[in-house]
């Protein structure tokens, strides 16, 4: 731990000089990698996904305490002060992880349910949730999704109604990323009667709270290490000072934490894509069929490189999308842009390579049928693929307008 905390002081040191980002970013990866994705995570992860769920709080707090949950969250709360292209980086070394139940549950974690937390909160509100959810002493979750609105987030059902100093919380949520663990939710709620777009709040709430029903964990096709909750809300009651900014901005502020989340979960998959490339490369250098490697034929290793091609492609539009982003542009064009072309080459990609394996890419022993899996995930969870060109239209100005 001592190297990976080592590690977060020559990051610093050398942002305060103005020196390359490079060489901040190889440390960074470089001692995640060796001190906690290699020791603390990989030797378990067969076993993670045979019981369909990874000791969140364990692994949170090995995180947490070497720096790694709060990148770019502020100092006074716990986080290292840095920008989100350092989140970036560390979203990309923890593909190295070798399933996506873990990394995604760990993005929740640190880039997905805290945004809105961390920049709008009250000081209060950050030192309850915040500070202790960076430090990995508890384990955080994000209800936003509905059974009858995923994608379509202004068409959430659960209501907040203010009752004196509480809201009155009723509804469900579903797909809930750590669901079955989490100590606290980063709830998005209908606050009013508004129009949808104006009348949603962000509320923190406990989930050990009177009224609070975890369901049933869901048996999903892919991610088995990570747990995934359908939660109800029976008259659960939170006090109001755990709003999370201006009442009635929470569709704004979610809207938000959603460029965050589709930069961050663009850059995690990269690298299991570079290594499911690598790993068919040296799978078919060896296995021969008549009488010379699979990897001989032109067919595969044109394909390969043309995968190889696409994977670089989309890692420098996501690149360019997060230096804006940083600079305080408007990146929604390219981050769902980034976003559509993800779900989409991983989906190629992992099929073409499997394809390779033959009989072997079938069974669930290697790295390509389980990022097969996991990675179909990627066109439907954050905003799925219909949705991202509905929004890249809008950006056109191509989209028909609603009359």
């Amino acid at each position: 731990m001592a190297y990976s905390l080592q590690c977060v002081n020559i990051c610093l040191f050398y942002k305060m000089y103005n020196k390359e980002y490079t060489v901040n970013y190889f440390i960074l990866k470089f001692l995640l990698r060796l001190n906690i994705i290699d020791k603390e995570i990989n030797p378990f992860v067969d076993k993670w996904e045979e019981e369909g769920q990874f000791p969140a709080h364990q692994v949170f707090k090995t995180l947490g305490q070497a720096g790694f949950l709060g990148v770019n969250k502020q100092t006074e709360y716990g986080g290292l002060g840095l920008d989100f292209s350092y989140s970036i980086a560390v979203a990309e070394e923890l593909g190295n992880i070798r399933c996506g139940g873990v990394p995604m549950a760990i993005g929740v974690q640190a880039d997905m349910a805290t945004p809105a937390l961390a920049r709008f909160g009250s000081d209060e509100l950050k030192r309850e949730f915040l500070v202790p959810t960076i430090a990995g002493d508890v384990v955080a979750c994000l209800g936003v999704s509905e059974p009858g609105a995923g994608s379509d987030v202004a068409s959430i059902k659960t209501t907040a109604v203010r009752k004196g100093d509480d809201y009155v919380i009723n509804g469900g949520k579903m797909w809930i990323t750590s669901g079955c663990q989490a100590d606290w939710m980063c709830l998005l709620a209908n606050s009013s009667n508004g129009p949808p777009h104006q009348n949603k709040s962000l509320i923190c709430l406990p989930m050990k709270l009177p009224g609070v029903h975890v369901a049933k964990k869901i048996d999903k096709m892919g991610m088995r290490s990570s747990d995934t909750a359908q939660i109800f809300f029976e008259d659960v009651r939170v006090p109001s000072k755990y709003l999370i900014g201006e009442e009635g901005m929470g569709f704004t502020y979610q809207m938000l934490q959603f460029q965050e989340e589709r930069m961050w979960g663009v850059a995690n998959i990269l690298t299991p894509m570079e290594n499911v490339i690598n790993e068919t490369i040296d799978y078919t250098r060896q296995r021969k069929i008549f009488n010379q490697p699979v990897l001989h034929n032109q067919t595969v290793h044109f394909l390969l490189a043309e995968l190889a091609t696409d994977v670089e492609l989309l890692r420098s539009l996501l690149y360019q999308a997060v230096a804006l982003y940083i600079k305080g542009n408007d990146v929604t064009k390219f981050a769902s842009m980034a976003k559509l072309k993800a779900g989409r080459l991983v989906r190629e990609l992992t099929d073409s390579c499997l394809q390779f394996w033959g009989g072997m890419g079938f069974t669930n022993d290697v790295l390509v049928s389980r990022v097969y899996r996991d990675s179909r995930l990627m066109s439907i969870g954050a905003g799925a693929d219909e949705v991202m060109l509905s929004i890249i239209c809008k950006y056109m100005e191509t989209l028909p307008s609603k009359k």
